[in-house]
């Protein structure tokens, strides 16, 4: 017997979640993320070119996407290596909900593509090379790797690619990322953020197979695969959706999925808070300063004479004297 509790029971969080959700009509599974804070620290902290900012936008969304189907514990790790502008992008998701990321690109070749005047380039600038998901469920489980050809494709397209590809089932994902500014009711100056929106759908139906900790028990009637017309038609509804939506804070996720697929109904399954977070400290990293050599550290000391060690995900400095990475172990 089906569920007959009202699809939307409760309001939605607006910003920094994963929603799950299926279509009533025809039980296919979707994914709705909206980040406001959480994207904005991740991206913001880089300090890079708008460009460069708005892919690994995308990759965050697309590690909040994925990572939504973990359990309560795992990990997945999306990484990308190309001989574009950006030559390498990683984004992990830490379940439950907790996400980091940063980009590297080559400044020439970004400039390159600006001076060419086509209007936006966040969708060039990966250039060829390969799209690497590493997925791993915890101690009981082998990690997993599913690899796919990069081809001057965007993020959005290589991620339904993925699926259809590596998993045989058709995806739909749309990305959005951008800059926005809500000017204060009390008229000050406010800087601009980053916000980011992601949806994906696909054509597969909730049931045992697929149901992931936490979700409500699936109807017995719903089978693996939907027929061609619902998928048709949830994919055809699915692909109205406009980026200003997913980047709207105005237009709460509830508005937007029923505006999108009040001719299917949707009710929602899961819903994950998203966050920021890494795992550097400076313990950490005074450990593997240890491990090198003296003639090593006097090669890497500043102006200063100290050691200064940045993180990658997180930004933060750690400066050593060399003095103390010298000292024994006590």
């Amino acid at each position: 017997m089906a569920n007959e509790n009202p699809p939307l029971m409760q309001p939605l969080p607006d910003d920094d979640v994963v929603i799950v959700f299926r279509t009533e009509r025809s039980a296919i599974r979707g994914r709705l993320v909206r980040m406001g804070p959480t994207v904005d620290t991740i991206v913001s902290r880089h300090r890079m070119p708008d460009a460069v900012s708005e892919v690994l936008g995308q990759a965050v969304t697309l590690a909040g996407l994925f990572g939504s189907v973990l359990p309560s514990a795992g990990k997945i790790i999306f990484q990308t290596r190309t001989d574009g502008a950006v030559s390498f992008i990683v984004a992990d998701y830490d379940a439950p909900g907790r996400l980091r990321g940063y980009a590297r690109y080559d400044a020439d070749k970004l400039a390159a593509l600006a001076a060419q005047g086509d209007g936006s380039i966040a969708d060039l600038i990966l250039g060829n090379g390969h799209l690497a998901i590493t997925v791993d469920q915890g101690d009981a489980t082998e990690r997993y790797q599913g690899v796919i050809a990069l081809e001057g494709t965007s993020l959005e397209a290589a991620a339904s690619a993925y699926f259809e590809q590596r998993e045989a089932v058709s995806t739909f994902v749309r990305l959005a990322v951008a800059q926005t500014y809500n000017k204060p009711r009390d008229g000050s100056l406010a800087p601009w953020h980053w916000r980011a929106g992601g949806l994906m759908m696909q054509s597969v139906q909730a049931n045992l197979d697929h149901r992931v900790e936490g979700e409500d028990d699936p109807d017995p009637d719903v089978t693996d695969m939907p027929d061609d017309d619902a998928w048709r038609r949830v994919h055809t509804l699915a692909a109205t959706v406009e980026h200003h939506e997913l980047l709207d804070p105005g237009l709460s996720p509830e508005r937007l999925l029923l505006r999108l697929f009040h001719e299917e109904g949707v009710r929602i399954e899961r819903v994950l808070p998203l966050s920021t977070y890494c795992r550097c400290s400076r313990d950490r990293v005074f450990d593997v300063l240890r491990s090198f050599g003296a003639k090593e550290l006097a090669d890497m000391h500043d102006e200063t004479g100290k050691v200064v060690v940045r993180c990658e995900f997180c930004a933060t400095a750690y400066a050593f004297e060399l003095s103390e990475i010298d000292e024994p172990s006590t």
